[in-house]
């Protein structure tokens, strides 16, 4: 009688290649639960993150984005959470709002638990230009259908805030006043300078400015057309 070896599931590496399920598989059984992600079909396994060049941008992009959550029922907010966008690409974005499919989105939950689809607006801080963030991940953001993409390059303090149009991201811009407005989310508006310079209660003021728009209530009415 002969007896099978034991197979063992390599753990997640670096520059590994995988299917989308392949690397499922092999995250749920990562005993110490590391972020990782599926990008074009490649393994990035994240480092340690530091406090200034990430912690901190990630907090202050999560208030900003939780405040608007707060005025905007309907809007569905996450930080970190898995992203099923196809058979090559499973991101973990930083943050991210979504809309659900009965009112327009194009994202659901899945019974597991787990994103499916575009989100409609992902941010990521990234380390710099040279980053995965603002290369293969853009890419797959783009041809997935992410509406809106904010990139913050810690290192540069730089912040690009791109708009999907006709197939391809292009840079929205600030106006006279400095200030982005979102394209698809309506009253989500951004101090750019304000927020670069740690300015919180300007990038607050600012946004509570684009809430209370007209534009904006229209918008929650159309979320809710029930309430």
């Amino acid at each position: 009688m002969s007896i099978s070896p034991t197979v063992s599931i390599p753990p997640l590496e670096n520059g590994d290649r995988l299917t989308r399920i392949e690397f499922e598989r092999r995250y749920q059984l990562m005993p110490d639960n590391k972020k990782a992600e599926l990008i074009e079909g490649v393994v990035y396994v994240a480092s340690p993150v530091r406090a200034n060049r990430h912690g901190r941008p990630h907090s202050e992009i999560i208030g900003l984005l939780l405040v608007y959550r707060i005025q905007t029922p309907g809007v569905y907010l996450t930080d970190n959470t898995t992203v099923r966008l196809d058979a090559d690409n499973e991101p973990q974005p930083d943050a991210l709002l979504r809309i659900e499919p009965e009112v327009g989105g194009n994202s659901r939950i899945t019974a597991d638990d787990y994103i499916e689809g575009a989100p409609e607006l992902i941010v990521e801080v990234a380390a710099s230009s040279a980053s995965y963030d603002l290369n293969d991940k853009l890419n797959a953001y783009r041809r997935n259908g992410v509406q809106e993409y904010i990139v913050w390059q810690s290192y540069e303090n730089r912040i690009d805030w791109f708009r999907l149009e006709e197939g391809r991201y292009v840079s929205l811009e600030p106006d006279e006043a400095g200030i982005v407005r979102s394209n698809v989310f309506p009253g989500l508006w951004l101090a750019v300078n304000a927020l670069r310079e740690g300015n919180l209660a300007e990038v607050l003021a600012v946004l509570q400015q684009g809430i209370q728009t007209a534009e904006h209530q229209e918008y929650v009415q159309r979320l809710n057309p029930q309430a």
